[in-house]
């Protein structure tokens, strides 16, 4: 049988194939014929292209259905999809396509040039465009080509996919993820979130990240339902769309933009069955005020680049706020030491995962492949964790995050979950700042809620004198009018090192 996600996906598009799959925020409808025929063009294309099975395509394109195609199109010709992130810039993109070596590059109209000589640096043969209105080079050469096109033949344990990790420890790695990896966790995702007839997902999240291009658009297909798919999160454009939606996938921020709307209410979510959130953490406070305003408990999961989803709340059962739930059905979650050595249930440590959701290992990097999994099998994720009584996994941080002060372990979460408990603290981050008798001095950088404009550092430190132990409690504390974020709304507290980390800051 064929092993192809693609082969999967399309065994399971609906009998009536002028049924919408998606819909865009002008009203532009394209049916599953239409996805199929596109993806058939495309994949004709770029096997005369010569990206064929084993070949790497990268894509730098702007979020549009053709972009999905393109993925798509990918899977179907066998070749190996490299989805770039918008925000790179020509430097960064001219190493992905030097580690990777693609056969073909499609990037926007505007960035071309840009990108021709790393592209001819890296061997790259062609360079072709996609546009935000699916026009450019790419669909004008696909558009006479055959939209009947098959699905190669791929084994289960063949790469679909490429995706780099953001590189915060070094240069990024490309993380290899199989077509059954993608298919097995799609699989499992749809049937833990209950995906049924007539959902309707609204899409607001990148498609160059898990999140947005596999988790979502993959639940959806499988499903062979349609989606809301808006080019990028616009709270009026969510509040307009919801009522015709049954679930949304999305970022914390996300819903505490939705919250700070003030037509955003009860009425606006009647129709919708389930929220998720995943990416960065969800605050309590988010989670709290959300079910109030809405009746919703958002579901919090817990996923990586390298494994997809590994954890989940449940969809009936109790969604413990500030946790990420329990491990999916086919993945199994410990707590271990930096040896490797098993904790007892309660304690911290690194969270390391197995199952068939697990990728294959970084492209060409054997040796780093071989240092992330025990031998065993299980991957070191590299997130702080413990698992408590019930099975509720709980992030802690990441173990890059740990703050060592006096030769004492601080993992940061902590100390921010009483941070943003205290009155007038919209939300909080903590870091590690060097310091000259300690190794590293806690520093608190926090974000003043409506009406805290009073707060001091004073006060920070007198609140969490008596909740915590001394060596916890920060040295130094920033005030900022918002915490630097990535894309997918992660908090950069690289970024926050850098600029705190400084004599003059300090002072």
């Amino acid at each position: 049988m064929n092993g192809n996600l693609y082969h999967l996906l399309d065994s399971r598009f609906p009998a009536d194939l002028t049924r919408p799959c998606l819909e865009t925020a002008d009203g532009r409808i394209y049916t599953y014929a239409d996805v199929s025929a596109m993806t058939g063009r495309y994949a004709s294309l770029l096997v005369c292209l010569g990206a064929g099975p084993g070949e790497r395509v990268a894509a730098q394109v702007e979020k549009s259905p053709e972009a999905i195609c393109l993925y798509l199109a990918c899977l179907r010709a066998g070749a190996i999809y490299l989805p770039l992130n918008t925000a790179y810039t020509p430097a960064e993109i001219a190493y992905f396509l030097g580690d990777a070596q693609p056969r073909v590059l499609v990037c926007r109209p505007e960035t071309r040039d840009s990108l021709l000589d790393a592209a001819k640096s890296a061997g790259v043969a062609h360079v072709l465009t996609l546009d935000a209105a699916g026009g450019g080079t790419f669909a004008e050469g696909a558009a006479g080509e055959n939209p009947d096109a098959g699905c190669a033949e791929r084994a289960p344990t063949d790469v679909a996919a490429i995706l780099y990790t953001s590189g915060t420890t070094g240069q990024p790695k490309g993380a290899m993820l199989t077509h059954s990896n993608l298919a097995s966790n799609a699989q499992t995702l749809h049937r833990v979130w209950g995906f049924r007839a007539g959902d309707v997902l609204l899409h607001a999240l990148p498609i160059y990240h898990t999140h947005g291009l596999f988790v979502a658009t993959n639940c959806v297909l499988l499903n062979g339902t349609s989606m809301l798919f808006l080019r990028k999160f616009d709270a009026d454009e969510v509040i307009r769309l919801l009522p015709r939606a049954t679930v949304m996938m999305g970022v914390p921020t996300f819903y505490t933009r939705l919250l700070a709307h003030p037509a955003f209410d009860r009425a606006v979510c009647a129709h919708m069955r389930l929220f998720i959130s995943g990416s960065a953490p969800l605050l309590e406070e988010t989670f709290l005020s959300f079910e109030q305003r809405t009746g919703h408990r958002i579901l919090e999961r817990y996923g990586m680049t390298e494994t997809g989803m590994n954890t989940s709340n449940p969809l009936d059962g109790e969604r413990r706020p500030g946790t990420v739930g329990l491990p999916l059905p086919d993945v199994e979650a410990r707590v271990a030491d930096e040896s490797g050595r098993v904790l007892p249930q309660g304690e911290i440590g690194v969270l390391e995962v197995r199952g068939p959701n697990v990728f294959a290992g970084y492209w060409r990097q054997p040796e780093k492949t071989a240092g992330e999994f025990r031998t065993d099998g299980f991957f070191i994720t590299g997130d702080v964790a413990k698992i408590d009584e019930r099975g509720y996994v709980h992030i802690v941080g990441r173990a890059k995050d740990l703050i060592i002060s006096g030769g004492l372990n601080i993992y940061p979460k902590e100390v921010e979950q009483h941070i943003d408990r205290i009155e007038g603290v919209a939300e909080s981050a903590v870091i590690g700042l060097d310091h000259p008798d300690f190794g590293e001095a806690v520093a608190a950088v926090i974000v003043r809620a409506t009406g805290g404009h009073d707060l001091t550092a004073e006060a920070i430190v007198g609140h969490l004198k008596g909740e915590m132990a001394g060596f916890k409690i920060p040295k130094h504390v920033f005030f900022v009018d918002e915490l630097p974020r990535n894309t997918m709304g992660k908090v950069q507290k690289s970024l926050l090192r850098e600029r705190f980390g400084g004599p003059s800051a300090h002072a």
